[in-house]
């Protein structure tokens, strides 16, 4: 057996035969053109092909995420720059492959100039660019093997079309030698409760059909592990899965504490099963890929099939997380040297404030047509100041409860006194460690920095969690790390009062906090805040957690 270890990305564990990916075309020699226009038209076939693929699995996906991803792969494919380019590439002497592999070289650098959430998707050009070239060569498309049986699948990294058709029955688990815990990859296996683990480094040395294990917590991976080990680690698997699907009812830990366990959503498909409220309801997703924002009636129907969906409980709705390094055609902000670090978020409504009061208008209006509980929050606030005027657009347009987020580490550091202007904060774990880190959160190099188990990190979210009980308001986390139920315990002893994660989660946590009492809670999160590294707190806490059932409670003290 070979242990290799990665970064847990989706609590759970998996085991069986590892599969890769199909592999990507192999681009062959440059061929002479003896006939330009054959070519390209051999690039717009392969463009249609393409496109009409990656429609019909944005159509038919459970992840309202990727199939927006999947749209704007489409996009991209049928922009006619791009056509225009590679016309002008086969007119200079290439073949269709190589026109295409060209032009898109020449986006996929300047993605990878700008940073931020343009790298984020140089996966998806890499993997339309594969795609189009497979149509142009008469090829498979890669990606995700049909073997009609479980196993686990393994890859450098997963594009969004890869990931659209996943079915958690087959694959049991997902093991990638690249990526990191908020990639693309990770949060789509959190929503469909696959077990995974990224940056595994030697996983690709693993051979086909070989025998591993997987465990999401840890983000340890076994290789060469026996037929009884697979037996009993997916016995164990589907016990769990019965236990999550029996679990219901508010989140509480054993002695009564009440800590909400809330959905992070993008629309209405998103929300599956019972859920108390959400917590994080992405409204980007209607900005997407747009040269126009959209309507104020589309926004007032597009938040209202969600707060009639919830009738009576809460939904806390985030403005406008865009511009920067998240960019949206109609905004037309300038280019900046450092995106990440630009005008995104509730920034955009220094230059373009119309966008934020049509948006308040709009949640207002849809709020006052139901009876669910709506509250509003702006990301990417840095002081008490800007959480002042935004708390105050909001009782301009009616909306009684207004928040912020934490994301950027001044917001956290006075929490206190951005909470004497907001009724509550929200967490977002990922970019809170992305900025305390300065750590890129696609530099896979970089991805031990982003682990949410560094005591920094953790010391952030107990500052925060102080400051609202001090004030006596609510302080909730909506990052994906509220997921790990063994972090959930420590975020609960912290004084976290609401949880929010992918809806397919929630059971998991649910189970996990009602194993133990607040004050063991508290037990487990001094233990994983005493830690020097993010492995010694996972240790800690899980040690101090298994020590508390067993009633020995006075040697974590």
């Amino acid at each position: 057996m070979r242990e290799l270890r990665g970064i847990g990305a989706s609590p759970g564990g998996a085991a069986g035969p590892v599969y890769r990916l199909a592999p990507p075309p192999a681009l062959p020699p440059l061929a002479q053109t003896v006939d330009p226009e054959a070519e390209k038209i051999t690039v717009r076939a392969a463009v249609v092909a393409v496109a009409a693929d990656l429609t019909r699995r944005a159509d038919t996906t459970v992840d309202a995420a990727a199939a927006e991803i999947l749209r704007a792969q489409v996009m991209m494919a049928q922009d006619e720059t791009l056509i225009d380019a590679a016309d002008i590439a086969i007119d200079d002497g290439a073949d269709a492959p190589h026109a295409i592999t060209d032009v898109l070289a020449g986006h996929r650098a300047a993605f990878e100039a700008a940073g931020g959430y343009l790298a984020e998707r140089i996966s998806d050009l890499d993997d339309l660019r594969d795609r189009l070239v497979a149509a142009c060569l008469g090829q498979p498309m890669p990606g995700v093997p049909d073997l009609g049986h479980p196993y686990l699948l393994i890859a450098r990294d997963l594009a969004p079309a890869d990931t659209a058709g996943l079915e958690p029955g087959l694959v049991l688990g997902l093991i990638t030698a690249e990526g990191g815990p908020t990639s693309h990859t990770a949060i789509l296996a959190r929503t469909l409760g696959i077990p995974a683990v990224v940056r595994c480094a030697g996983i690709l040395d693993v051979t086909d059909g070989a025998l591993a294990s997987l465990d999401g917590a840890s983000g340890v991976v076994v290789a060469g592990v026996s037929a009884e080990t697979v037996t009993a680690v997916n016995a164990e698997r589907l016990a769990e899965i019965e236990r999550r699907a029996r679990s219901q009812g508010p989140g509480r830990t054993a002695d009564g504490h009440p800590v909400a366990l809330l959905a992070n959503i993008g629309s209405v498909r998103d929300l599956t099963g019972e859920v108390e409220g959400v917590g994080l309801f992405r409204t980007e997703m209607l900005y997407l890929d747009r040269s126009d924002p959209p309507s104020y009636e589309e926004q007032v129907a597009a938040y209202r099939d969600v707060f009639a969906a919830l009738p009576g409980r809460k939904i806390v709705v985030r403005t406008l997380d865009a511009g920067a390094d998240k960019p949206l055609p109609f905004l037309r902000l300038a280019e900046e040297p450092n995106p990440a670090l630009g005008i995104r978020g509730l920034r955009v409504a220094r230059q373009a404030p119309s966008v934020l009061t049509a948006q308040l208008a709009a949640i207002a209006a849809a709020a006052a047509a139901t009876d669910a509980d709506v509250w509003v929050m702006a990301p990417m606030v840095a002081t008490a100041t800007e959480a002042a005027a935004f708390t105050e657009s909001c009782r301009e347009y009616g909306l009684a409860t207004a928040g912020v987020m934490i994301e950027v580490p001044a917001a956290a550091l006075r929490a206190d006194q951005v909470l004497c202007h907001a009724d509550f904060l929200s967490v977002g774990t990922n970019d809170l460690s992305q900025y305390t880190f300065a750590a890129d959160r696609m530099c896979g190099d970089l991805a031990d920095l982003l682990d949410p188990w560094q005591p920094a990190l953790i010391a952030l979210l107990a500052s925060c969690a102080a400051a609202g009980v001090e004030a006596g308001k609510p302080v909730g986390v909506c990052g994906e790390s509220a997921a790990d139920p063994q972090f959930a315990l420590v975020l609960a002893g912290l004084g976290i009062t609401s949880l929010s994660m992918a809806p397919r989660s929630i059971p998991t946590v649910r189970e996990s906090l009602a194993a133990h009492t607040l004050d063991e809670c508290r037990q487990i999160a001094e233990a994983a805040l005493a830690a020097p590294s993010p492995e010694a707190a996972r240790t800690a806490a899980a040690n101090a957690s298994r020590q508390l059932r067993l009633g020995d409670g006075a040697s974590v003290r």
